[in-house]
């Protein structure tokens, strides 16, 4: 039987309460500069944790430590571990698959930081970050980052040659002709190349040609010229969830697995603005779990932070540059 409390212990009790909670700053209200301090507001559609956006359909209340992740595996596929009666699938060799499941990741619990090092305003979005190299500009945002993972494995698989993006008014960059010596003449709404140089295949001239592409190619150009719409059982890692504009979104499926009845969970990863670093991002329907479950995606789709209108999955081009 519980012990009856004391009427005027029972006032005392709950004015030393109130006193804490008021000294301490405790709050049913959720401060908005803690969540998303930065520029993420300039992509529509956003869904950020934590705010009334996300009220009607996120058990954010149980904030417990992510149970799918191992805090000492180094690589993605070390690191996420597959849910219960799921496993990845064998991938071969020098895919795209392997190389992402193989990329070295941050340590456990690091935060996505922006393109100057300042941490990102909004750091519960996230459930691994990768090592992907990031230029110290305001350039490599979301699509930039995928088109970063493409260029990087092209680079270790030995592809480079096929490397080429779209700027948004459709002109064709590419890499083989930047590094035989070509430049980008640009003046205007004209787009050329030009002849300045000699044969440069190092890292370094590959990042200025990287930082060309961030600076003129961005998801409108990868919605027009780059990508066509696909169903969800054509899936495969790769592909993407894509809202073309200025501004839109895109995020990338960077793993798959799947139970013994063929039902798969996806892992996806993302940049975002003001330019970061490429992170696998949580699922707002269970924080502790940042697999999405093939049965979960209906539209509009939700993801950590943006929201995809019905149509949004396609398949970039690129693709066809791992086979």
């Amino acid at each position: 039987m519980k012990k009856r409390i004391n009427s005027k212990w029972g006032i005392m009790y709950f004015v030393i309460i109130l006193l804490i909670s008021v000294l301490t700053g405790c709050s049913s209200h959720t401060d908005p500069e803690t969540i998303s301090g930065e520029h993420e507001g300039d992509h529509e559609n956003k869904v950020i944790f934590g705010t009334s956006e996300n009220d009607d359909n996120s058990p954010l209340e149980n904030e417990s430590e992510l149970s799918d992740v191992n805090a000492d595996g180094i690589t993605l596929a070390e690191r996420i571990c597959t849910p219960k009666g799921y496993a990845r699938y064998e991938a071969a060799k020098n895919s795209l698959t392997d190389f992402l499941r193989s990329y070295p990741m941050k340590t456990d619990g690091a935060p996505v930081l922006l393109y100057n090092s300042s941490e990102k305003g909004n750091q519960r979005a996230h459930a691994a970050v990768f090592g992907l190299p990031i230029e110290a500009e305001d350039l490599q945002q979301c699509a930039d980052s995928v088109m970063r993972v493409f260029a990087e494995y092209c680079l270790q698989t030995g592809c480079e040659s096929r490397l080429q993006f779209h700027f948004t008014n459709g002109f064709l960059a590419e890499y083989s002709k930047w590094r035989d010596g070509h430049r980008i003449a640009i003046n205007g709404n004209d787009i050329s190349w030009t002849d300045a140089g000699t044969y440069d295949d190092s890292y370094e001239s590959f990042k200025k040609y990287m930082r060309m592409v961030f600076a003129y190619a961005g998801t409108l150009s990868m919605d027009v010229y780059e990508s066509k719409p696909i169903t969800l059982k054509e899936v495969q890692v790769g592909d993407v969830f894509l809202k073309g504009g200025t501004p839109g979104h895109v995020v990338m499926i960077v793993d798959i697995c799947e139970n013994e009845t063929g039902e798969r969970a996806f892992l996806l990863g993302q940049g975002y603005m003001p330019a970061q670093e490429f992170h696998v991002i949580n699922n707002p329907l269970h924080m502790e779990d940042p697999w999405y479950y093939e049965d979960e995606i209906t539209y509009p789709f939700r993801t950590a932070e943006y929201t995809f209108p019905e149509g949004s999955l396609r398949r970039l081009s690129y693709l066809d540059w791992t086979k």
